[in-house]
């Protein structure tokens, strides 16, 4: 699975730009034996239904989503240089000297120099609004010619190992969680199940609403990469969830009040499996679910997360065992998961 991710975190993508994730997603997924259907909506969710051994007695739903965080060209200097915005949320000291592509053409974000630089300005990362991408053209002309206001910036696409089994590359969040899904559509599942790759999750769970209005799920699981503050520096009591300690299933976020009997279901059924999990201990962030849970009637929603270092940054890291947990825990979740009686 580590190449598959590897492959995925490879592919330009940030949001409304998917093409290439969804491309990859379903040309893999041609030769899956339990598939029934595959369709993209009109926002560009790609969606995928699985024939299971048995009909389903609760419509259930697995949902990655394929957009990563980057930026998106403003405009063009007369000397050359690309303007700029984000696209999703980072922060600006993750971007000045790294290295981007646009269009298949290499750049590099940058500003004015630390020898230039005056008081406050020595110790604070530049604004992104002061930074600009340098692609080597000398003139406006010369760098309109392979950009136009409008294309996506993306981080460098290379990824290498780190020790102890760690992976290190872009677009950890969600490209796992896809890769995670993708490998679920190559089994047998149980039941009839869904699975969505969605779109524009990094600027407010767009694709996510559509889906969920369009496919009216009883049950939502939504698989994505969550903050791991597990590094140095970081007090024990703000560390969030670990590397290397399993799939973090959340009880709440800014976006989802989960729902505690499903909450308690995956964690239960996780311990009587022998899969480890960990919880979120601090009510942050947001995903997908937000969306599943309150369109139409709503839905039973839950968040299965890889714990991940350096989140929305080009240099995000994961841990292959929290990998391999996370699939053991989701395949028993594709084939239980249609069954479980539900509160109400």
């Amino acid at each position: 699975m580590l190449n598959t991710i590897k492959n995925l975190c490879a592919l330009p993508g940030i949001s409304g730009r998917e093409h290439a994730v969804r491309d990859y997603l379903i040309k893999q997924l041609q030769d899956a034996p339990a598939i029934a259907e595959i369709r993209v909506d009109r926002l560009g969710n790609c969606i995928v239904s699985l024939k299971g051994r048995k009909s389903a007695p609760k419509k259930v739903l697995f949902a990655a989503h394929m957009d990563e965080v980057g930026g998106i060209v403003t405009g063009i200097t007369e000397d050359g240089y690309l303007r700029f915005d984000t696209v999703g949320g980072m922060t600006s000291d993750v971007l000045f000297s790294r290295t981007v592509w646009v269009n298949g053409h290499p750049g590099v974000i940058g500003g004015k120099a630390v020898h230039q630089c005056k008081g406050e300005e020595k110790t604070k990362a530049p604004a992104t609004r002061s930074m600009l991408i340098d692609m080597g053209a000398d003139s406006k002309e010369e760098a309109r010619a392979v950009v136009r206001e409008g294309d996506a910036v993306t981080f460098s696409p290379a990824s290498f190992s780190l020790a102890d089994g760690k992976l290190c590359a872009k677009a950890l969040d969600d490209r796992a969680g896809c890769a995670l899904l993708l490998q679920l559509a190559r089994t047998q599942p149980e039941y009839d199940v869904t699975l969505v790759f969605t779109v524009q999750e990094e600027i407010g769970l767009r694709g996510a609403m559509t889906a969920a209005f369009a496919l009216q799920p009883e049950i939502a699981v939504v698989v994505d990469s969550t903050t791991a503050a597990d590094s140095a520096g970081v007090p024990s009591d703000k560390q969030v969830c670990r590397m290397g300690e399993g799939p973090v299933v959340s009880f709440m976020d800014r976006q989802t009040m989960y729902d505690p009997a499903l909450y308690t279901y995956i964690r239960d059924l996780a311990e009587k499996n022998g899969i480890p999990t960990q919880t979120k201990t601090m009510v942050a962030g947001g995903n997908d679910a937000g969306a599943f849970q309150r369109a139409g009637e709503g839905a039973y929603t839950a968040a299965v997360s890889l714990p991940c270092r350096y989140i929305h940054s080009p240099s995000s890291v994961l841990k292959e065992q929290d990998i391999t947990n996370t699939y053991r825990l989701l395949e028993v979740l594709l084939n239980t998961l249609p069954a479980w009686e539900t509160p109400v």
